[in-house]
């Protein structure tokens, strides 16, 4: 880091920017991992932005802790899911223990088992929820240096997607 008239900012020398890591599918190239958590319709709920070598398990309670609470009805407002539906990546004993202390139910495919052996269609409504937010180039080949500049369009993405569920409900 560099102290410019700006605050500090990243050196020209350094390659892939903040909150990025080896990826270890793309010949160790540094790159960004987007973690999203969605209700049943593909409306993102939480969403986060970890270097490319991080294991999507470690952000899950993360992205649990993150959901606002659901309004709508008289009471208490909802805050937590009844569900959780994920793919082999979040298959952990430890945390499907925390996720059922939180009072939320895990549905993980386990590992070592056949492919679509338990899910169902659940996890097509996931990436289908990336596919929205990879229709924006800027959000699928990451060029920004600062986590913070890639974050700001990450959250205004999933902002777009809501409000066009919105404007296409009430219309």
């Amino acid at each position: 880091m560099v102290a410019r008239d700006r605050g500090l900012q990243p050196c020209a020398g350094e390659k892939g920017g903040s909150r990025t890591g080896p990826s270890p599918v793309d010949r160790g190239r540094r790159g960004s991992k987007q973690h999203l958590l969605v209700d049943g319709s593909g409306l993102p709920l939480a969403w986060t932005l970890t270097g490319g070598n991080r294991n999507d398990i470690t952000q899950l309670l993360a992205l649990l802790d993150k959901v606002p609470p659901v309004r709508g009805r008289v009471g208490r407002p909802k805050r937590r899911p009844v569900s959780v539906i994920a793919d082999r990546g979040y298959d952990h004993d430890k945390y499907r223990r925390l996720v059922w202390q939180r009072g939320i139910k895990p549905v993980i495919a386990r590992r070592q088992t056949e492919h679509g052996s338990s899910l169902g269609r659940e996890p097509w409504v996931v990436e289908r929820t990336f596919a929205w937010l990879h229709n924006r180039r800027r959000l699928l080949v990451r060029t920004d240096r600062r986590h913070e500049t890639h974050e700001a369009f990450l959250d205004l993405a999933c902002c777009l997607i809501c409000w066009r569920r919105i404007e296409t409900s009430s219309s």
